[in-house]
């Protein structure tokens, strides 16, 4: 299942991230997916916010990974961007953003099957130069906390 919606603004992104994040539990996997400045990391930092992050939440495209602490929940947030695939060292070294995080992967292409079960697939895009589409895919129930208030 999945559902649509359009954003007019970053503060819009912020606050759809906020809904499914509402939804999520420790062990989820987010993917988030688009082309360059589409608005991922603005969804991983809307997410993050309601989940208690305080901390800046920045892009990881150079660092790979970034881990949060955020309400009784560790997040985290991957870029596989500068990944042409997911070696079986490489994944060592991923491993420990999962677990018992709530972990956001931008760029999940990379990673192929090493990411296993994805709770929710997120797929942002450009309308024009200030809205966006977002795709969300996931099971009813957290569609159901997207879908609230909108």
């Amino acid at each position: 299942m999945s559902v649509e919606l359009t954003t007019s603004s970053p503060g819009e992104t912020e606050a759809v991230a906020a809904r499914l994040a509402k939804g999520l539990l420790p062990g989820d996997v987010v993917t988030v997916s688009g082309e360059l400045g589409a608005g991922k990391t603005t969804f991983v930092r809307g997410a993050s916010r309601a989940l208690g992050v305080a901390d800046p939440v920045t892009s990881p495209t150079f660092t790979i990974g970034h881990r949060y602490r955020g309400d009784g929940v560790e997040v985290s947030h991957l870029d596989l961007y500068r990944f042409d695939g997911v070696s079986n060292a490489e994944w060592g070294d991923l491993e420990p953003y999962f677990g018992e995080t709530i972990a956001f992967v931008e760029w999940p292409e990379a990673a192929g099957d090493a990411l296993g079960a994805v709770r929710a697939s997120v797929r942002l895009g450009h309308v024009d130069p200030s809205h966006r589409t977002i795709v969300i895919a996931a099971d009813r129930a957290l569609l159901a906390t997207v879908s609230a208030g909108c």
